[in-house]
């Protein structure tokens, strides 16, 4: 796959990963995929995205095996969109993006989100492991939970609230 403008020159894996996923929202989008929303309409609602540039993302990201899409209704045609494995590598990348803004970024009333093992409740650590029961934790181990610092109007929030 050719890199992006901007990457000539850049022979290494960080450029060319960049070239794939360092578009403004694509990371967003990703984030959100792992976060359980699959549809477009709620992807665009809960990012706060322009249709035409979340589309632009989606079929990058089809194009670049990191996503599949599927019909959940044909008249008119509407689609799911999940992550393959391959998009779901992306998870270490996303929690250490998360987490390093966790510790420098502020938050006067903690994290706006925080993701604890489903199977004990137990917080991840930086070592992508379970705080209480010490188990290696991966994408489909987590839950996305609100934390201190999430709006009132933060889409988990929304998500949570929902029968």
């Amino acid at each position: 796959m050719p890199l992006h403008r901007g990457y000539e020159g850049q022979e290494c894996s960080v450029a060319g990963t960049l070239a794939l996923v360092g578009e403004r929202w694509t990371l967003l989008v990703i984030r959100e995929l792992m976060l359980g929303v699959h549809r477009f309409d709620d992807l665009q609602r809960d990012l706060g995205i322009a249709r035409n540039i979340l589309q632009d993302r989606l079929e990058r990201l089809a194009e670049a095996q990191l996503i599949s899409r599927r019909t959940y209704q044909p008249h008119p045609p509407r689609y799911e969109y999940r992550l393959t494995e391959r998009g779901l590598d992306l998870w270490p990348v996303i929690v250490a993006l998360m987490q390093w803004g966790d510790r420098h970024l502020s938050w006067p009333d903690g994290p706006p989100v925080t993701l604890e093992h489903r199977d004990c409740g137990g917080e991840l650590d930086g070592h992508l492991c379970c705080e209480r029961c010490g188990a290696r934790l991966g994408p489909r181990d987590v839950w996305a939970q609100p934390g201190a610092g999430t709006a009132a109007d933060h889409p988990l929030r929304r998500r949570a609230a929902r029968p």
